[in-house]
């Protein structure tokens, strides 16, 4: 699908390089199995879904030997060997490779964690159609719902040290929507800190004093990061079918 007034297309990235050390798996998280398949699949089916999406680029490191699913693969989306040793350098390789491969710098990338395997396709076409015309592009996230407190340490303990206002506070989701060109523009600008303070896409945009645009999204839509949070993906995920 083209964009309404030019050529402009819409992409996918999803960085798959990590080791999700917290998950207490034995394998990277993204490979444990949920619900009969690879945590990944079922982001990646997701993603294929959304109608506005032309492709998807998978990032995996350089060594990965992950056996691939032969079956349930779209074809629009490719898997690239070029992860980095950090999600922020990942993203910026996977770029790269995009950019090369010929993609043009005014298409619209559209970042998303593949631990993220709960997110809709209606979730990332309400992001597209918020975002295809803004200047600077957009994210998914949600206003913090709970009381938000800073904390000090008492020997090994962790005590309260304020509450935090949260009226302006929000959860940085994804997936993060910016244009090709500039995103990998504002990671190249980052690269010679080795990507200090870069924790997301959208860091690296107000890095360079841009605003992306908040778009309200689900609290469905969490990372899969600790042991429990398998299992509710997994009732989520069943709930669905």
């Amino acid at each position: 699908m083209t964009d309404r007034t030019t050529s402009t297309r819409f992409h996918a990235l999803i960085p798959c390089a990590g080791t999700g050390s917290r998950a207490g798996t034995v394998q990277p998280k993204q490979y444990q199995m949920v619900v009969g398949q690879p945590m990944v699949m079922h982001t990646v089916q997701a993603l294929a879904q959304v109608p506005q999406l032309a492709s998807g680029w998978l990032v995996v490191s350089a060594g990965d030997e992950f056996a691939w699913p032969s079956s349930g693969w779209p074809e629009h989306f490719r898997r690239v060997s070029c992860g980095g040793a950090t999600r922020a350098e990942s993203v910026f390789n996977g770029l790269s490779a995009m950019l090369h491969a010929g993609l043009a710098a005014q298409d619209w990338v559209l970042v998303h964690d593949a631990a993220r395997c709960l997110i809709t396709p209606e979730a990332v076409s309400g992001l597209v159609e918020s975002c295809r015309d803004d200047p600077v592009g957009g994210l998914l996230a949600l206003p913090l719902p709970d009381t938000l407190k800073a904390h000090t340490s008492d020997g090994r303990t962790a005590r309260v040290a304020s509450t935090v206002p949260r009226e302006d506070k929000w959860l940085a989701q994804t997936p993060q929507m910016f244009r090709l060109g500039a995103l990998h523009a504002a990671l190249a600008d980052a690269a010679a800190n080795g990507f200090e303070g870069i924790t997301d896409e959208s860091s690296a945009m107000e890095r360079l004093g841009l605003s992306p645009r908040l778009v309200p999204g689900s609290a469905q839509n969490m990372k899969v990061t600790y042991p429990a949070d398998f299992a509710f993906a997994e009732a989520v995920l069943k709930g669905r079918t």
